[in-house]
């Protein structure tokens, strides 16, 4: 019961800033190319409630945290229209990578954190907490990159293939979600993620000094 107060009190709410940071820099980015639709649809907010996606961000952590697997999610994505952008094949790369970007920061700044604070004993409780966020960020913006509709890195790589392979790539959207979800329950996502993730997790670990109390 501990464990499980613990997790919903402390682990739930830093994945709800982890990926309302992740929508609502893609809707910053977005607007700053001249695309607004992410404001006048109100999802241009830190408010985590503009950006609830009933599987994604309630019910897939909630198993997650009864059964004591990793507690992961994600949000409702923020609307993009291309047509609205100064520049949409351009511009929608770097839409596509501030989400993942922003998670990546996150985790950064969690190590310089703990950094700083790891020989302090009085903040050494929070470390855990720090600590989760590096992995949890790492995950979510790795597992954005993947270039699979819906995910982000399918919205960088169609700005970068030409026009008319972009066109046949993009024919996969309405599958991109059983593809994910096959790859996931399969393992071989996990299996193609596995290194990166390490060594980006590693590197900050060993930044935030944390590899000895792991």
């Amino acid at each position: 019961m501990i464990a499980i107060v613990y997790r919903v009190l402390i682990l739930y709410p830093l994945l709800i800033f982890s990926v309302t940071m992740h929508e609502y820099f893609h809707g910053l980015v977005a607007e700053k190319f001249g695309d607004d639709t992410a404001r006048y649809s109100g999802r241009l907010t830190l408010n985590p409630l503009a950006h609830i996606d009933f599987f994604g961000t309630f019910l897939l952590p909630m198993l997650a945290i009864i059964t004591g697997a990793p507690v992961f999610g994600w949000a409702k994505p923020v609307p993009v229209d291309p047509y609205r952008l100064n520049n949409p094949r351009k511009d929608m790369i770097f839409i596509g990578l501030a989400g993942p970007a922003i998670n990546l920061l996150i985790a950064v700044a969690s190590a310089a954190i703990v950094r700083i604070i790891i020989n302090i004993e009085t903040f050494y409780f929070v470390i855990p907490f720090f600590q989760y966020m590096i992995i949890l960020n790492v995950i979510l913006g790795v597992f954005n990159m993947v270039p699979i509709p819906p995910l982000d890195g399918s919205r960088v790589l169609s700005g970068l293939l030409p026009p008319h392979l972009a066109f046949q790539y993009e024919k996969i959207t309405p599958y991109g979600f059983f593809i994910v979800l096959f790859l996931l329950m399969s393992g071989i996502l996990g299996t193609v993620m596995g290194p990166v993730l390490n060594f980006i997790v590693s590197m900050l670990l060993d930044i935030s000094k944390l590899r000895s109390i792991l």
